[in-house]
């Protein structure tokens, strides 16, 4: 054990580390909670301490605290946001579910920081002026969120947007063998089949955009039940004005301070839009492990960068890591937000009581999701090459192209070619030649698979 002070609180003493920061409610809450050994995210932290710096400023703007102390806050908040004293938060995320003991954990710290002989600054009075936990936590939760949507994920899927558009740019001429339940369809050009991905990527940057104006309203200056009891009457416009000067997002006050306490249905959205994109994500690994398998025995479309060995006993294997960890990316997302959509549901009366668990699944996702899409952006997609003779060689041979000619011999006529292909392993054309009144000069018009991805002859 090593040396301990004590510290008060309102409901007696306790005895805490003597380096710590924090005070005896975070020391009650670091006793009272040892359940995973994971703190709350240091962006979730980071978005209280922001929350504390805009209040000090608010309310020393409106005469209620004084500018020496108002500074003071604001320095240590300051430190706060710039990562420094981490290790000063060690409270578990599976904690009281309004957040209490975190907002009491950054208080504390803040109050321990801004303090000086000559002035002391309380945790409660001063550095949660005009608050509770009951707003803070809330409007954390959607700051932090927005503000790793803003910062990381979406220029990230920006990137991997382009990434996939510029890849099939240069695939423009590669014409290989569709497929649908797994098994040889209609001809598409790689260009097509990347340009799906790169519309996928597209539409959750859509979703996203759409689900982040509301996590710009904000539950601060609701207080405790929704009804702003001990808040200023401007104190709400006044925060999401100056929180907005400080990030460059257009935060508002929400339209309903008892909807934003008693709910968390913007994050159940926004949980939502992370996994229909963690569900493309699983769609484009899941088609590059394909195309790459082999490369023998498999599709082997194409070769995936080669990054480690594959396997401790069969040398010369190598496996598509990348794409592999996307996948698991995409379930562990999938599963976060099972969690959070519980966690919506634990709204009871004037407070939802699952905020720590939502607000770690929901920033954890959107962490894993930036990290997983820039790796298969720089080591999957821009860097695989094309395998073209072992795209060109089935091609040629797929009866399926024989669907181009329904409008001229018919569907059934034209089924029965395809079989007589697929029996005796010939060529289409050849087939299709002797069993149909079309010359080959006919066939090889309406049969070129080029031709074929962008709809065919049109007579």
């Amino acid at each position: 054990m090593g040396q301990t002070r004590i510290e008060k609180d309102s409901m007696g003493e306790l005895e805490v580390p003597v380096e710590a920061l924090y005070g005896a409610q975070t020391q009650r809450a670091i006793n009272n909670f040892p359940v995973s050994g994971h703190p709350m995210p240091a962006s979730f932290i980071a978005a209280v301490a922001r929350l504390k710096r805009a209040a000090a400023e608010v309310n020393m703007d409106l005469g209620l605290l004084d500018e020496g102390r108002a500074l003071s806050i604001v320095k240590a908040a300051d430190a706060i946001i710039r990562g420094e004293h981490v290790d000063q938060f060690p409270i578990d995320i599976y904690q009281t579910g309004s957040g209490t003991s975190t907002n009491m954990n950054v208080n504390e710290v803040i109050s321990h920081l801004a303090s000086r002989d000559d002035l002391e600054i309380g945790p409660n009075d001063h550095v949660n002026m005009g608050q509770s936990s009951n707003d803070t936590i809330p409007t954390a939760l959607h700051v932090s969120i927005a503000m790793e949507l803003n910062e990381r994920l979406l220029p990230t899927l920006r990137y991997l947007q382009k990434t996939i558009e510029d890849k099939a740019a240069t695939l423009d001429d590669v014409v290989k063998t569709g497929r649908t339940h797994l098994m040889d369809a209609m001809p598409v050009r790689m260009s097509q089949e990347l340009g799906g991905w790169a519309n996928q990527v597209e539409q959750s940057i859509e979703r996203l955009e759409n689900g982040l104006t509301r996590m710009l309203r904000l539950a601060q200056g609701g207080t405790a039940v929704g009804s702003g009891i001990n808040a200023h009457p401007e104190f709400a416009e006044r925060f999401a004005k100056r929180l907005s000067e400080q990030t460059g997002l257009a935060f508002t006050p929400a339209d309903s301070f008892f909807a934003a306490l008693g709910s968390q249905d913007a994050t159940v959205e926004m949980s939502g839009h992370l996994k229909a994109y963690a569900c493309a994500l699983m769609k484009i690994s899941n088609d590059l492990r394909w195309m790459n398998s082999g490369p023998l025995a498999g599709l082997g479309e194409i070769e995936l960068e080669a990054l480690q060995p594959g396997s401790s006993i069969m040398p010369g294997k190598v496996n598509p890591v990348i794409p592999e960890a996307a996948a698991q990316v995409a379930a562990q997302v999938i599963g976060n937000d099972a969690a959070v959509t519980v966690g919506g549901q634990s709204g009871n009366f004037q407070l939802n009581v699952m905020l720590p668990l939502m607000a770690h699944n929901v920033l954890s996702s959107i962490s894993l999701l930036n990290n997983v899409s820039l790796l298969m952006a720089d080591k999957a997609i821009s860097s695989f090459n094309v395998r073209r003779d072992n795209i060109e060689s089935p091609l040629a041979r797929n009866p399926v192209l024989v669907t181009a000619l329904n409008p001229v011999i018919g569907y059934n006529e034209a089924a029965r070619v395809a079989k007589k292909a697929y029996q005796e392993g010939r060529p289409i054309i050849e087939v299709a030649e002797e069993e149909t009144e079309l010359s080959r000069e006919e066939l090889k018009r309406y049969l070129d698979p080029a031709q074929l991805t962008r709809g065919g002859i049109q007579e």
